[in-house]
């Protein structure tokens, strides 16, 4: 038996947005607001819907294909799917158990995590123990939501800061030392779910007449609040990793953070001193995609040439629950 010691790391990234571009002029002309107001707030110029007939799990099925194509690996060598949203295709089934049938991935474990936009980073940190454990070999894990149809369009504040798409990753347990997924944390605070939630839809609030008149299965969001938490949350989550782990902040070639709001971006590279220079950032582009933002960020970084072999790579994210994670990689 090789004594070289066992590594996570990714093989392969995807990612997949909707073409129907909507940019802020298009928001204004359903909810008033101005182009102005949203970029000047949040750095958003524009964000993708999914058609109606596009489901979360037929985006999550386009960016784990070509993460399954970049990887350059058997898909019947995959026994492991985790499907990272909080807007699946339904309750249940589970969208991995939809995304293993329309991939036709043979044998495999899959089900769904529920962490809002700290989903990826979530799902990676699972993969990456179950791989570790030995009972399995190569995971495809995808951050995937159609967010679109939660919107409250008569809610200037937060329909303008979402969008829908996915992004994934191929990991796999290698023996490489010194490589690969270091270390992965995540935290939860529910104590104040009304900050950021869906409030109808589920058993406290089942669908009713009575919840869809008092609009209670559109996303409400405290934002003031969540800014304050963000950007505590995902700077403690950040200091947390890198002293779990022994690494300086200067030792860090590349942080790609949750896509929420580039005030919580940049106050985040205040508060850990690392130049904005080395955040990857799409926000402009895509808004907050929840928890496909860290897979579309990191796939998007990756195809730049962001992403060379030994750097060392943060991935933080901060979502509904409150729940944050955060996870350090020295790319392969």
């Amino acid at each position: 038996m090789s004594s070289q010691k066992q590594s996570v790391i990714i093989l392969g990234t995807g990612s997949y947005v909707p073409d129907n571009i909507v940019t802020n002029d298009d928001m204004a002309k359903m909810v008033e607001t101005s182009d102005e107001w949203i970029r000047t707030r949040t750095g958003i110029r524009e964000r993708r819907f999914a058609a109606d007939d596009e489901a979360t799990s037929d985006m999550a099925c386009k960016a784990g294909q070509r993460a399954i194509e970049a990887s350059g690996v058997d898909r019947s060598d995959i026994d492991l799917i985790i499907v990272a949203t909080m807007t699946p295709d339904m309750p249940f089934p589970s969208t991995a158990c939809l995304v293993q049938s329309k991939l036709q991935l043979p044998n495999v474990c899959a089900f769904d995590v529920q962490a809002a936009c700290s989903g990826f980073v979530y799902a990676l940190g699972i993969a990456s123990s179950m791989l570790q454990s030995g009972n399995f070999n190569k995971a495809l894990i995808i951050g995937a939501e159609k967010t679109s149809p939660i919107l409250d369009f008569k809610d200037r504040t937060t329909c303008v800061l979402f969008g829908d798409g996915a992004g994934a990753a191929v990991l796999s347990r290698e023996e490489i030392e010194g490589a690969g997924i270091l270390g992965t944390i995540g935290g939860a605070d529910g104590s104040d779910p009304s900050v950021l939630q869906q409030p109808g839809g589920g058993s406290a609030i089942p669908a009713s007449v009575e919840s869809i008149q008092a609009r209670q299965h559109f996303l409400k969001m405290n934002g003031k609040e969540i800014f304050k938490q963000a950007v505590r949350v995902m700077g403690q989550a950040s200091a947390d990793i890198l002293e779990k782990l022994g690494y300086e902040t200067s030792a860090i070639d590349l942080v790609v953070p949750h896509q929420a709001n580039m005030r919580i971006i940049e106050s985040l590279a205040k508060r850990m001193e690392i130049p904005m220079e080395k955040f990857h950032n799409n926000l402009d582009r895509y808004g907050n995609t929840s928890a496909a933002s860290v897979g579309i960020a990191l796939d998007e970084a990756y195809r730049a040439g962001r992403i060379q072999s030994g750097d060392v790579i943060l991935l933080v994210a901060f979502g509904a629950g409150l729940t944050w994670a955060s996870s350090l990689i020295k790319w392969q």
